[in-house]
């Protein structure tokens, strides 16, 4: 096995994005500098407040870096306000990255109490159903020429990739679930024996609320707990 996949450690969901890695034996790092782009094959962009992400981005040169690193082979993976700052599109708001060309609408579903849960099929990625944690979620409303959706539910997509890039509109590292990591690394060129991950006693409400954090420099270096919004 060879590479290292990142996580962005600025906020948000940097731990539970670690933890899953370290459960399928993945070398990872965090991502906080432009030096911590050495030697990665993916990197994470993870949940958390997606304008402060992307006002720290800039303020660190990190936008540039992705760019950068996206042409010059880096995997890329947006999960929830990830999947935001990664869209070219953000339905009322200026986009960030904008290197996919999709279409987002940021907390489509409405407060932090419109919080779910699903269990779904994802044949692309795990042969049993996925449990998908949606906290405050954004919505992708179109999808490029380029772009192959995933997970496609009722009238918006959840899921898509195109060649170097996968976005999620919900958490995987909040679940048990290891399939959208392993996923994630078989696109990284990183491939895993694939196995039934998900404990026979989860519930769909085993996830636990998670309140908004301030975005605020104290609080860029992407810390553990229950701390964190989403989208």
């Amino acid at each position: 096995m060879s590479g290292i996949i990142g996580v962005l450690a600025l906020q948000g969901g940097v731990v539970e994005h670690l933890a899953h890695l370290a459960a399928l034996g993945l070398p990872a790092r965090r991502v906080r500098q432009a030096a911590d782009f050495e030697g990665l094959t993916g990197l994470i962009l993870p949940g958390g407040e997606s304008t402060c992400l992307s006002r720290l981005l800039r303020r660190y040169g990190l936008d540039r870096e992705i760019a950068a690193g996206l042409r010059a082979g880096l995997k890329l993976w947006g999960t929830c306000a990830g999947a935001i700052l990664l869209a070219r599109e953000v339905v009322g708001e200026t986009a960030s990255l904008g290197l996919m060309d999709i279409r987002v609408q940021r907390n489509a579903f409405g407060s932090q109490l419109d919080s779910f849960n699903r269990t779904l099929q994802v044949p692309a990625v795990a042969p049993e159903p996925i449990p998908l944690t949606f906290i405050r979620a954004p919505k992708i409303l179109r999808l490029g020429t380029a772009v192959s959706p995933l997970l496609e539910i009722d009238d918006y997509c959840a899921a898509a990739e195109d060649r170097d890039i996968l976005v999620t509109v919900f958490h995987p590292e909040l679940t048990p679930s290891l399939a959208f990591h392993r996923y994630f690394a078989g696109k990284c060129g990183i491939p895993l024996p694939p196995r039934e991950d998900v404990p026979a006693d989860w519930q769909a409400d085993s996830w636990v609320d998670y309140a908004p954090i301030p975005c605020h420099p104290r609080h860029a270096a992407g810390g553990a707990g229950r701390g964190r919004s989403a989208g």
